[in-house]
């Protein structure tokens, strides 16, 4: 934890001034892509991609977790195995960014790397439980927890307004909405 701490603050430091603002870029780069403004039972993209596409950082940031064997059983469909392979990245700007079902991980990503936005960190695939499905990069957003929080991990935020503006070339930020969503989170469970 400390060394990811340690890596953030580095990134963090190391922004040049004329770049304070975190920039942004869509996850699936130079593929033709589709993906909704819903998801079924949580807030998160699907988005559908050819097999092989890049999967890219939509910021600057470092490495959280990296998951390169596919443990998923349709058997059991734990939660936790369900993105199969996965990368997620905590950016400078705070929020925790969160792709699943990968074909393929670059062996250089791994957890406390420092990570420009579109530096490619894998490829779009059908891993986990989107096996049988067309392949597509399941795309999450949300405040950074623990491994083992999946129920947070997968999506805390709807990206699609996001994703929009990210193709078109804008700096949409999802800070506020995530600071928001994981204090309701908090209230929520304190009020159970």
């Amino acid at each position: 934890m400390l060394r990811k701490l340690l890596a953030l603050t580095l990134a963090i430091t190391t922004i040049p001034s004329a770049q304070a603002a975190p920039v942004y870029v869509f996850p699936v780069p130079n593929c033709e892509v589709n993906y909704a403004r819903a998801h079924h039972d949580y807030p998160a993209s699907d988005i559908l991609a050819k097999a092989g596409c890049a999967f890219v950082a939509p910021i600057d940031g470092v490495i959280d977790e990296v998951n390169r064997v596919d443990t998923w059983s349709g058997k059991v469909n734990a939660g936790i195995t369900r993105g199969g392979m996965s990368v997620s990245l905590i950016g400078v700007d705070g929020v925790r960014y969160y792709g699943s079902h990968l074909k393929s991980i670059y062996k250089t990503i791994e957890p406390g790397l420092v990570v420009k936005a579109g530096q490619r960190l894998g490829g779009v695939g059908a891993t986990g439980s989107a096996r049988g499905t067309a392949p597509h990069l399941h795309f999450g957003i949300s405040w950074p927890t623990p491994a083992d929080t999946w129920w947070v991990r997968r999506g805390a935020v709807l990206p699609w307004k996001y994703l929009d503006a990210w193709k078109t070339g804008k700096d949409l930020s999802p800070v506020k909405e995530v600071r928001k969503a994981g204090e309701a989170r908090r209230t929520s469970a304190r009020a159970k």
